[in-house]
């Protein structure tokens, strides 16, 4: 598959990852230290141009995401399912098609395709694989539910940061004035991050990337495999095995988490086995539980209802642009959708359908101030809401889901 054009594709499983789907396509998702897309970006084999999900999503225009395809997919395009993680640093097989786990992960198109044959995700890659075809095993991790950028981090984070790490330049940590390290797996400072005295880098159970522009107050302890992303401010406490995405504000306890990016949760509280998406706010206090009195597995709201996810550790996931109340608590297993505004909750927050307002499952977040305040957020990470995301925001609003 070497020089090709890849045109990434949400199916109809990766549009119902939710709280996140109805807001953000799959491509934009956080997997390990790097966005979705990225892992597919990295390959010299070709360059990600594009991608077909959602219809409602077709404006969505964050920095670096591929547009949304039209028209005639040309002969020669590798359609790539967007759920699929590959592992960073593997070169791709030159291949027809492309498997994982038995399942087809890309398929190199041998004559035209009609982009709008995707267009409802219900079109499957294995379709697509031609008599004859060459194929080939990658690996990497499948995204099958949301909770799936949970149970895999651990294992993404150990892979992804040395081969990121690698080719940057960097600090030397020993020589970061009273910063203590302990551990032996590889410790990634870039040029440009700031890392204070008084901070522990602990690489006993995993390598640590803190990036360029990323500031790492004293008192704060990183545990590894963790990353902290651009611009990032971590202002104390213990932050272990987490994926920090760009400009977040991180304070308190934090372990096993992601940060899509532009999160705040800048004051002590417990977040745990709990993914962010961009936007989030938790208010000072707020807590997630992320482990059942009994022990057992943890259910999950998914829009096929209740499912039990087989993990035992799993927090909350919560939305883009939510935002949480100081003080508020979060069950185990919780589902805030995007957009949501908690103050003041009818009861422990458990199932919170996107755009609600204070917390009950009736009222709802009215869109022209919803608009006004994420404009308003927008502007203090120095990032325009453009007109295409106001599109986006104002459809999911219309389509917003209930619990």
């Amino acid at each position: 598959m070497s020089s090709r054009v890849i045109v990434l594709y949400e199916d109809a499983a990766a549009r119902a990852l939710e709280p996140f789907a109805l807001t953000r396509p799959t491509t934009e998702l956080r997997g390990g230290a790097v966005l979705l897309r990225d892992r597919w970006a990295q390959h010299a084999y070709g360059a990600v141009t594009g991608r077909v999900g959602a219809p409602h999503l077709a404006s969505f225009d964050e920095p670096g995401t591929p547009p949304s395809v039209r028209g005639e997919l040309a002969e020669g395009t590798v359609i790539a399912n967007a759920r699929f993680a590959p592992t960073l640093g593997v070169p791709l097989d030159d291949a027809d098609v492309l498997t994982a786990d038995g399942r087809v992960v890309a398929v190199r198109l041998r004559e035209p395709l009609a982009a709008a044959v995707l267009g409802d995700g219900t079109f499957t890659l294995e379709s697509l694989v031609p008599r004859g075809a060459s194929t080939a095993e990658v690996p990497g991790w499948w995204i099958d539910r949301a909770w799936d950028l949970i149970r895999h981090l651990g294992g993404m984070l150990a892979s992804d940061i040395p081969v990121i790490g690698a080719p940057l330049a960097l600090r030397d940590p020993a020589t970061l004035d009273g910063v203590k390290i302990v551990g032996t797996h590889p410790v990634f400072i870039e040029d440009g991050a700031a890392v204070e005295p008084f901070v522990l880098l602990d690489a006993q159970h995993g390598p640590l990337l803190v990036r360029r522009g990323a500031h790492v107050q004293a008192f704060s302890r990183l545990v590894g495999p963790c990353s902290v992303g651009a611009d990032s401010v971590v202002h104390g406490g213990r932050v272990a095995g987490s994926s920090i995405g760009e400009q977040c504000r991180v304070h308190g306890e934090v372990s096993v988490s992601v940060f899509f990016g532009q999160c705040n949760k800048a004051h002590d509280g417990f977040v745990g086995h709990s993914v962010l998406g961009r936007w989030a706010n938790l208010g000072a206090g707020t807590t997630t539980s992320n482990l059942k009195n009994s022990y057992g597995p943890v259910q999950m709201w998914t829009p096929d209802g209740m499912t039990d996810t087989g993990m035992q550790f799993l927090g909350a996931l919560i939305g883009d642009h939510a935002k949480l109340s100081i003080g508020t608590l979060l069950m185990t297993g919780s589902v805030v959708g995007a957009g949501a505004n908690i103050f003041a909750p009818d009861e422990r927050v458990t199932v919170v359908p996107p755009f609600s307002w204070g917390g009950g499952r009736d009222a709802v977040f009215a869109l022209d101030k919803f608009l006004e305040v994420a404009e308003r957020v927008h502007a203090r990470r120095g990032l325009p809401l453009t007109d295409g995301l106001r599109q986006v925001l104002t459809a999911a609003h219309a389509q917003r889901w209930t619990a």
